[in-house]
């Protein structure tokens, strides 16, 4: 079911052809930076993957792939991927990268089953990134380094843009502040996992949420993840599990918190056996990308994704994420966005 949220006396800051140059300096701008920062190179990568090799990312294990048959494969399966979280690690043993340094792609994908609204669209696009690391690195202070170093790119691609708009004026918070999920529950235990989210964003205006996919003490998740990519069974932060996380923004035009980055130390052999124990997904070990990792030919990894049209809805002060990227809406809520000042492309 679409969702609409209806700001109040929004007028956007932009216009049409602001907004589309903005959209260019933001992705040019945060790449380099991004780059920079982790030490990483960009790779070109796949749009589609063949069906049943375990590279396509389950994202909550609900979503279904777009898929087509290839007729000179005798119409074998191909999907549309979700994201690049599998074929990454794989890309990582093929171009043989040293421990430090990484490699990062454009990831295009289609979503059908999300729920549209002003932070969801059927078309995905954000920068995936992976880095090898050593077996020292698998722990919780490297994880928050890492999310530290990102933010600081963020940091500074705000500044170019207050700078290329001064209509626009600087809103992120100074730091990050980390907490875990399970000490989050705790904080708010009468409360669902989305509305802690809001309550400890609009406190601290950015916020890494630790333990994404791990059982908290009511025995339910956070929220979902798939169980052959992050870590989220390692004990972490003060001995609770979990080496992954998401990256949340205070957003004060809708007023909510907004997920720009889900990222993590990547799961180990033994991780991953444990992790397909818990989920009841055991026969995933016959598939290619599982035995790669099983077998020992995969390093060991850090990586995530961040939202490349969030990221620029939040820079260049956006209600909806329409107003930066050409997709499909409901023809209710077009008509509803003309009707408050939301211009769709």
């Amino acid at each position: 079911m679409s969702y609409l949220i209806k700001p109040m006396h929004y007028t956007p800051l932009l216009d049409l052809k602001q907004t589309e140059l903005g959209i260019k300096k933001v992705k040019e701008y945060f790449q380099q930076n991004l780059s920079a920062e982790l030490r990483l190179r960009r790779v070109t990568a796949p749009l589609f993957v063949l069906k049943g090799m375990g590279i396509n990312d389950d994202l909550s294990g609900k979503e279904r792939p777009v898929s087509f048959p290839i007729k000179d494969l005798d119409d074998a399966q191909a999907e549309v991927v979700h994201s690049l979280a599998k074929w990454k690690r794989l890309t990582l043993a093929d171009y043989h990268i040293d421990s430090g340094y990484g490699i990062y792609t454009d990831m295009n994908a289609i979503r059908a089953d999300e729920c549209l609204g002003n932070l969801h669209s059927l078309y995905v696009d954000q920068w995936d990134w992976e880095r090898v690391i050593t077996k020292e690195d698998r722990n919780i202070e490297f994880l928050k380094n890492t999310v530290n170093r990102i933010y600081a790119a963020m940091l500074r691609t705000e500044f170019m843009v207050c700078e290329a708009y001064p209509q626009i004026k600087p809103f992120l918070a100074e730091e990050v502040h980390f907490i875990h999920s399970e000490q989050l529950r705790q904080l708010y235990p009468d409360k669902t996992p989305k509305e802690r989210e809001n309550l400890i964003t609009r406190k601290y205006g950015a916020v890494f949420i630790i333990g994404i996919g791990a059982k908290l003490g009511d025995g339910q998740e956070h929220d979902l993840r798939a169980p052959d990519y992050d870590d989220y069974t390692t004990p972490g932060l003060d001995g609770l599990p979990g080496l992954n996380g998401d990256l949340l923004i205070w957003n004060s035009i809708l007023d909510r918190a907004v997920e720009l980055s889900s990222m993590g130390i990547r799961v180990d052999k033994e991780t991953l056996i444990r992790q397909l124990h818990l989920a009841g997904q055991e026969q995933r070990k016959e598939l290619y990308f599982h035995k790669r990792l099983l077998d020992g030919t995969l390093p060991l990894s850090i990586g995530g994704g961040i939202g490349q049209s969030r990221l620029c809805m939040i820079y260049l002060r956006k209600a909806h994420i329409g107003e930066i990227q050409a997709s499909i809406w409901p023809e209710e809520m077009r008509k509803e966005c003309t009707e408050i000042g939301i211009p769709l492309i």
